[in-house]
């Protein structure tokens, strides 16, 4: 046989494909080894039988199931569109060779391409260290929305080196460079994004255009470029709400109670925007406005609900409807006031509202910002997180409730017994300061001030919260390079809530992050007895922390300007007798100021709903305005 095959060989390579099959068929005849039925198989791949070949290389690896024979029938497998043997042959040799990169994008594309890309993430990590773009692409692609796995920097960090161009590959690495605190290409990437940023008079920068609106916020307080920042919205672009194309208001003030829409997928108790607005929504005078929930929180967390959520309104899950058709529901429900609490935040269902579902559109609470390609006709802010100086950024109409934007649920919301410096491994004897906003908040602009105080209070420490070991790294060797001692650091890891509040009165003072506010965070930390120092920002995003101090009467924690800021933070430190007195009068007013009092902040929220809902009924068109306030009182029965 051995002469046979070699004259079969000889034929094969030198074309005469024919006489090669009609010897191997003579082969096979007699009984045929994996050498022979491998020579078949490429033959009838050289006349396009591949199916065929396919079997033979399948009966080749039964004989003989060598990485070679594996990888070929593998292959094979892929080329004649059967999935099913492309993954047991792929998967057969990935445990063969677990590192190889081709092997990995064989059977990761196969899972795709059969409908489950779960499974292909079993074989992701082998593409990691790949430099073929095929498998950087490929790679992305599977580690897409990963925010845990180091691998996802590494990933997208080549696919921005291979498409340097590309505004979006730019912007996906940045965002993930802020998860895990990278400040060294945060450094590189947010120099190239200011220089194409300064001249945005006739034309949206790139790069710009690959930011989603969250993002850029996360860097950029500047309101004129935080509007032209558009990846993910919506395609509809309206400098103004069709207002004239909205269902007319058809109830006479008075006469029926205001439908009020709420559209969200933060209905469950355990997330942070329930936390803020959960009081209000109980505390809503059912005999003026009939409440809505538009429901598309997923089953995860509705299924979980240990509260009755029917307490918050009458809920109408939208989760399995297209946008199109939540938008029929909405209108057939004849809601007056559709409230989107998700604005340009993940997990929206903005497209909804540009269908036109209601006489009134609103956008408050999700996004501290305008929204842009969304058809709102009112942005719900304040006179700090709004001014009148806001309003040629913003699209929408600008309604300032008197004191805060932000509600807050003081009935609801866990109020623990504080947990000990010893529990928690702090020292007893030391000045700690707290930084508990998300790492992607931790701007190098705020690092900058958190080194500077740190410095000059030696003895105090930073209780940090960055979670994962090479975003700790990154942020430790950050402040290293700043000046700052290892020992002045202690990371805080993720708690539920109640622990999460509980732990805060562990702290001296909050630091606050810069241009993002903490916005849920800081009422938390306030709510826990925590003073916050902040600095007066440029943007909703960045005032937050100023409305929610005022409101809770501590305003003086308002710095004007950086140095300001490091200087105030640093004299706190070395008077400790200045942060008990804080404390004091946070706790007191917790009680008594405007900031924790639901139900006035549900009175506020339901005047401006009738407001909107008069210039609705003549007509007019939206128009900013301001909700008066109403009496102060001295204090409130919880």
């Amino acid at each position: 046989m051995t002469g046979r095959l070699a004259t079969a060989t000889e034929a094969y390579e030198s074309g005469d494909y024919s006489a090669a099959l009609t010897l191997l068929n003579s082969m096979v005849d007699d009984g045929a080894d994996a050498g022979v039925l491998t020579l078949l198989g490429r033959t009838f791949q050289k006349l396009g039988l591949e199916k065929d070949a396919l079997d033979l290389f399948g009966r080749a690896v039964d004989l003989d199931p060598t990485p070679e024979a594996l990888k070929r029938a593998a292959a094979s497998a892929v080329a004649a569109g059967d999935d099913a043997r492309a993954l047991l042959y792929g998967m057969r040799l990935f445990l063969l060779q677990p590192d190889n990169a081709n092997v990995a994008a064989l059977v990761a594309s196969t899972f795709i391409r059969s409908g489950d890309p779960e499974a292909a993430n079993l074989v992701r990590a082998a593409l990691v260290e790949s430099d073929d773009p095929a498998h950087i692409h490929l790679a992305a692609n599977l580690y897409a929305g990963e925010d845990r796995d180091p691998a996802v920097l590494t990933v997208f960090r080549k696919l921005a080196n291979l498409k340097a161009d590309d505004p979006y590959a730019q912007a996906t690495y940045m965002a993930i460079a802020r998860d895990f605190c990278d400040y060294e290409a945060l450094a590189d990437l947010e120099s190239r994004w200011e220089k194409a940023s300064w001249d945005t008079a006739t034309s949206t920068p790139p790069l710009l255009q690959g930011e989603t609106p969250y993002a850029n916020l996360l860097h950029c307080d500047n309101e004129r470029l935080n509007r032209l920042a558009t990846n993910g919205t919506p395609a509809r672009n309206r400098s103004k709400p069709a207002v004239a194309a909205r269902p007319r208001m058809s109830r006479k003030r008075g006469t029926q109670p205001l439908r009020i829409g709420y559209l969200s997928s933060d209905f469950w108790s355990g997330h942070a925007t329930m936390r803020l607005l959960q009081a209000v929504l109980t505390l809503h005078d059912r005999n003026r406005f009939d409440v809505t929930l538009y429901c598309h929180t997923h089953e995860q967390f509705t299924t979980a609900e240990t509260c009755d959520r029917t307490l918050w309104g009458r809920i109408v899950p939208i989760h399995a409807m297209s946008d199109g058709q939540a938008a029929q529901k909405i209108r057939a429900d004849g809601i007056d006031i559709l409230v989107d609490l998700k604005g340009s935040t993940a997990g929206n269902r903005n497209t909804i509202l540009n269908e036109n579902v209601a006489p009134v559109q609103v956008s408050w609470l999700g996004f501290p910002g305008s929204n842009t390609n969304i058809d709102c006709d009112y942005v719900i802010g304040d006179p700090i997180v709004t001014p009148p100086s806001s309003a040629p950024f913003y699209h929408e109409r600008i309604c300032r409730l008197p004191e805060t934007y932000q509600p807050n649920d003081p009935f609801h919301r866990a109020l623990p017994h504080p947990t000990s410096r010893a529990e928690l491994g702090l020292p007893e004897d030391r000045f700690v300061f707290a930084a508990f906003n998300v790492t992607r908040k931790m701007t190098i602009e705020t690092i900058d001030i958190w080194a500077d105080i740190l410095r000059q209070v030696p003895d105090a420490l930073l209780w940090v919260l960055v979670d994962g070991s090479v975003a700790r790294e990154n942020f430790a060797r950050a402040m290293a390079a700043r000046g700052v001692a290892e020992t002045q650091i202690v990371f805080a890891g993720k708690a539920h809530y109640e622990s999460h509040i509980a732990r805060l009165q562990a702290a001296d003072l909050g630091l606050d992050t810069f241009p993002y506010n903490g916005h849920t965070t800081t009422s938390d930390q306030l709510w826990a007895g925590l003073p916050v120092i902040t600095l007066r920002g440029r943007n909703f995003a960045s005032r937050v922390s100023e409305s929610l101090l005022t409101a809770i009467g501590l305003p003086d924690l308002v710095l004007p300007d950086k140095q300001a800021l490091i200087d105030h933070a640093v004299a706190l430190a070395r008077h400790p007798e200045e942060i008990a007195n804080l404390k004091q009068r946070l706790i007191a007013n917790r009680d008594t100021a405007p900031l924790f009092d639901a139900e006035r902040s549900c009175l506020h929220l339901e005047a401006a709903y009738e407001r909107m809902a008069d210039r609705a009924r003549l007509r007019l068109p939206p128009a900013s305005f301001d909700v008066p306030a109403l009496p102060e009182r001295k204090g409130r029965f919880r």
